[in-house]
């Protein structure tokens, strides 16, 4: 790991081209303790930021280098910044300081070989660490799910997805759910025939209950926390369904067939009493949930073509939801399903949102800043991060206290994007 005082980027310009959760208790409002942030939905509240970049990108303050192979975005909360690697057959855990980027501590949480995952991504974790005051919880490629202190790193329990739950993914990916803390449950998705959904109590990582009723092999899709008629709901895509648990006993709600093919990847997005998804090849879809007498029941209300996420993820921001279509960035509306706008911008990407733009982060390290409108979508900025040459990485931008998180598999660029 170095500082960056020295740092200069040498490559130039590239051409044109809800939810409850009881997050972590010593986070600050503009930390981002889990995937996706502290609500699971990509979002932002920061204000004060730049609406334009130089054509090397904002300045960055600090790189941290060998910080180990991975797809996995970074978790900040508390004055850390937690992630994961592999290295020499060996998965870890990092705490990196969030004012200088020196690594704090580092823990394998388990030795791997990844012969059952597919070998064109098998360069290391892809789940985001998940913060809940001083634990961290990690989830694996090769499904080792572990709880470690976030003060010294000391590992306090670690479960297999597959030995210990005996859970299946759709396809040979490598599991890459981040863990959902509520309350003192762990809340995942091993999948297989013992229960797709899985409540582990976080203290010990004991099962409290599976889903018995859904069966699904899990997909690569985080389970959300959402009130639904007047009571919370796990909401959770799997391959084969879209489905509603019982925060209290696992048991299915409600339930959509919802056939995926080798891989469904966004994070399903709940407003209301409506749950909006989208995958590969599949397209994307609006349930609506009714509740009556105590019992719930679910109905498709659209399903569009315009919109097929692949790995990306989707960002709601008013009343449109905003992705990459592979080739094109779209904005739905969220009610119709219509296409509102639709531009070429880096092709497919990761996404974030902050203050009326949104970050994108494609394969090859290409960055771009939009302006998010219903009716156009305007790239402010774009760069190349020279850090990502060579290599092709699925993480997703992360947005805390002022700046921009980015990792290029091995090397994570902490950047200032903080108005003066």
């Amino acid at each position: 790991m170095r500082n960056l005082s020295d740092f200069r980027f040498h490559r130039l310009f590239t051409g044109a081209a809800v939810i409850f959760l009881a997050s972590a208790s010593l986070a600050r409002a503009e930390d981002w303790p889990q995937w996706r942030g502290a609500n699971r939905d990509g979002l932002s509240a920061e204000t004060g930021l730049l609406d334009t970049w130089p054509e090397s990108g904002p300045p960055p303050l600090w790189k941290a280098e060998g910080i180990g192979g991975g797809y996995a975005s970074p978790a900040i909360a508390g004055g850390k910044v937690f992630g994961s690697g592999f290295e020499n057959g060996e998965e870890f855990v990092w705490a990196l300081s969030e004012a200088d980027g020196k690594q704090l501590w580092k823990t394998t949480i388990a030795k791997v070989g990844y012969e059952n995952i597919e070998a064109k991504y098998a360069t290391g974790p892809r789940a985001t660490p998940t913060v809940d005051g001083d634990r961290v919880y990690c989830l694996g490629a090769a499904g080792d799910l572990a709880c470690l202190e976030t003060e010294s790193g000391k590992l306090v329990w670690s479960k297999n997805l597959v030995k210990d739950f005996g859970g299946e993914l759709m396809s040979g990916w490598g599991f890459s759910e981040a863990p959902l803390i509520d309350g003192d449950r762990l809340v995942c998705t091993p999948g297989g025939a013992q229960g797709a959904v899985a409540a582990l109590d976080k203290a010990t990582g004991e099962a409290v209950w599976r889903s018995k009723d859904l069966a699904d092999p899990a997909s690569y899709s985080a389970v959300v926390a959402a009130e639904i008629g007047g009571k919370k709901h796990y909401v959770v895509l799997t391959g084969a369904s879209l489905a509603g648990i019982d925060p209290e006993n696992g048991a299915v709600l409600w339930r959509a067939d919802r056939a995926g093919k080798s891989f469904v990847v966004a994070t399903p997005i709940v407003e209301g009493d409506q749950v909006f998804v989208t995958s590969s090849d599949v397209g994307s879809q609006l349930f609506t949930v009714t509740a009556s007498g105590g019992s719930f029941a679910v109905a498709e209300t659209y399903k569009s073509l315009k919109l097929k996420n692949d790995w990306g993820g989707a960002v709601k921001v008013g009343d449109h939801v905003y992705a990459d279509n592979g080739a094109t960035f779209v904005a739905l509306d969220f009610k119709t399903g219509d296409m509102t706008t639709r531009a070429r911008m880096i092709g497919e990407c990761g996404v974030g949102y902050a203050e009326g733009h949104l970050y994108l982060q494609n394969p090859d390290g290409v960055v771009a800043l939009v302006e998010a409108k219903p009716d156009a979508l305007t790239e402010k900025s774009r760069f190349t991060q020279p850090e990502a040459e060579g290599k092709k990485g699925y993480a997703v931008p992360t947005i805390a206290n002022g700046r921009l998180y980015l990792r290029a598999l091995d090397t994570l660029v902490a950047y200032d994007i903080k108005k003066p």
